[in-house]
């Protein structure tokens, strides 16, 4: 086919190589313009579209692309077949739409109609979802509620985090956009609707979210938001008013009889635990105080005045 591909992150590069590996034509490459990057704010062009130049393609990076009208010229002077979309950042507006004759092909890492949304790897993590996958699916105006073409399952390991899954997510969607355009070529893929009644959101992600909530959680939930929320915004809660960041933890077993009100801190040897919702005990392992380095345990409590009793939050 000859395609337009519209991505911008590393999660999008895979499928990128993979369309190139199995013959397709991709006349033009849109990207996210280059952004500032990292903890100097340099610069930088994003995955797809070092992948794209290193490949010897044409790339666009339109700051807009709804009312662009140079932007939809080109597009239609290259009258595309397909139009593939993976994790570009964009809404598609209704003219790119309706351009292309088989349709806006988009690869969203959830199971649909679960998770539509900005951030389905992250929240499928934080819930303790024991499975996730990619969806196939044809755009329309709506937020991920477009007709789905294949689907593929996949587990979510329990000490695995979102940034681990993002990989494998990445690797297996790629195949699996190659596997759709060729079963639309032939006609053996029917587009099937979503039950929208068995929809879930997965909303773009707020640095709040990470914020610990001792009271109301479980140390499973809390572990299973600090998996699914790497590697932002991650965990963090406040010590005598300064934010602390929790950069490993795990749920720790202590008998249920061992009373103690939620943010509670109790401490065992060079060991940190702190009490959750349920009579439930999460251990945090490696911490970071507001302005100071990242600790492990034991090494946070030689430096830190704070007795059991002490409370966090």
């Amino acid at each position: 086919m000859r395609l337009v591909f519209c991505g911008t992150p590393r999660f999008a590069v895979p499928t990128l190589e993979a369309l190139l590996a199995a013959g397709h034509e991709i006349a033009l490459v849109v990207a996210q313009p280059d952004r500032p990057v990292g903890r100097h704010q340099e610069i930088a062009a994003p995955p797809v579209k070092q992948a794209a130049l290193a490949a010897g393609l044409a790339v666009t990076q339109p700051e807009k692309i709804r009312n662009n009208i140079e932007f939809r010229a080109q597009l239609e002077s290259i009258a595309p077949d397909a139009i593939v979309v993976v994790a570009y950042g964009r809404i598609i507006p209704p003219w790119m739409l309706a351009l292309p004759r088989h349709g806006c092909i988009n690869l969203h890492a959830s199971l649909l109609p679960r998770y539509r949304g900005a951030a389905p790897i992250q929240w499928a993590v934080a819930m303790g979802d024991a499975h996730t996958g990619n969806t196939t699916m044809l755009l329309e105006e709506g937020l991920d509620t477009g007709p789905m073409l294949l689907q593929l399952a996949l587990p979510i390991v329990p000490e695995q985090t979102a940034a681990d899954l993002f990989e494998v997510l990445a690797k297996a969607g790629a195949p699996l956009i190659v596997e759709t355009l060729t079963g639309l070529s032939n006609g053996t893929i029917e587009p099937q609707p979503q039950d929208d009644s068995m929809a879930t959101l997965a909303p773009l992600l707020m640095r709040e979210d990470g914020r610990m909530d001792f009271a109301a959680r479980t140390a499973t939930e809390l572990k299973n938001r600090w998996r699914g929320f790497q590697p932002w915004p991650g965990a963090f809660t406040a010590l005598n008013g300064k934010k602390l960041i929790v950069h490993q933890l795990d749920v720790a077993a202590l008998p249920a009889a061992d009373e103690a009100a939620p943010g509670q801190i109790r401490i065992d040897s060079d060991r940190l635990l702190v009490a959750c919702a349920q009579h439930t005990w999460l251990e945090l392992i490696e911490l970071q105080l507001e302005g100071k380095k990242r600790l492990t345990a034991a090494e946070f409590l030689r430096g830190t005045q704070l007795a059991t009793g002490a409370r966090l939050g």
